[in-house]
């Protein structure tokens, strides 16, 4: 059955479709978010079709050795049928093809069965919350960051993911919309969040800290917070931080749904994530 789909690289005159088929999971992307991916890596976000029906899209992004799968989505009537395992194999293939060697995703909890038969392991769980945020300053010093901070920024980062997401972070991080924090400690960083603000709203990530800095976490978390007061804010943080998901849940953010971190390849990732970039991108 599996043998009436192929899959090809997504093109500009796919986004539009890109973006209706993900409206039917209520995901809120936009042109400009496929457009940014395709950016990132041009050659890894994938239409899936069926004959000369489109049906189904993927997108990848690779940071060296590690890469991340997001945004697979099928529709409805060709699932089951083997349509969403070609094409994560599809876009395994291509992660290969870039010398990746660890795969991440974060997938639905219902879809943890689907990704295991295809060679995924569970990691950890994460709690994706939003809402309007009310939160007092912190007198903790936070240093919004500038140019001059950017590269120094991607090299702690690429600390704790493993590898460098310096393309992902540099254009993020440098957008006058957003807002990127840091803190320091004896002269160097101990942890770093940032928030996307587009179309009235901020998702926050990634927020990275050293390993055992909770504190750090919230304060960086505060002091975003009361600068992006009046937006809805959301953000994917590991269930396992406690201290940060009380903090936000008296802030008034709401927990939505929980998604699974899985690998494909052996994780080198450190316990210092406190807030996923994306769902799409880790």
């Amino acid at each position: 059955m599996s043998q009436m789909f192929h899959a090809r690289i997504m093109s500009s005159e796919d986004l539009e479709f890109a973006v209706r088929i993900t409206d039917q999971m209520g995901w809120h992307l936009a042109r400009e978010d496929f457009e940014f991916m395709e950016e990132l890596e041009p050659e890894g976000c994938f239409v899936l079709l069926s004959d000369l029906d489109k049906i189904g899209i993927a997108t990848t992004v690779s940071f060296g050795k590690i890469g991340w799968f997001g945004n697979l989505i099928v529709n409805e009537a060709y699932r089951k049928k083997g349509a969403g395992s070609l094409l994560v194999k599809h876009a395994l293939q291509y992660l290969k093809t870039k010398k990746v060697e660890t795969v991440g995703l974060y997938a639905y909890i219902e879809r943890i069965p689907f990704y295991e038969r295809l060679g995924f392991k569970y990691d950890s769980e994460f709690t994706v919350l939003s809402g309007k945020a009310l939160c007092s300053p912190t007198k903790v010093v936070v240093v919004e960051a500038g140019k001059e901070d950017v590269q120094k920024i991607i090299d702690y980062d690429g600390l704790c993911f493993g590898a460098s997401r310096g393309k992902l972070l540099e254009p993020v991080i440098l957008d006058p919309d957003n807002l990127c924090c840091f803190m320091t400690e004896k002269g160097g960083i101990i942890g770093y969040g940032v928030a996307k603000v587009y179309r009235g709203m901020a998702e926050i990530g990634p927020l990275v800290c050293s390993e055992g800095r909770s504190d750090v976490a919230i304060n960086l978390l505060r002091t975003m917070l009361n600068r992006l007061e009046g937006l809805e804010v959301s953000m994917c943080v590991p269930t396992r931080q406690k201290k940060i998901l009380d903090m936000l849940k008296e802030s008034g953010v709401t927990e939505n749904f929980k998604v699974a971190r899985m690998f494909f390849g052996v994780s080198s990732v450190k316990e210092c994530v406190c807030a996923a970039e994306s769902l799409e991108r880790g």
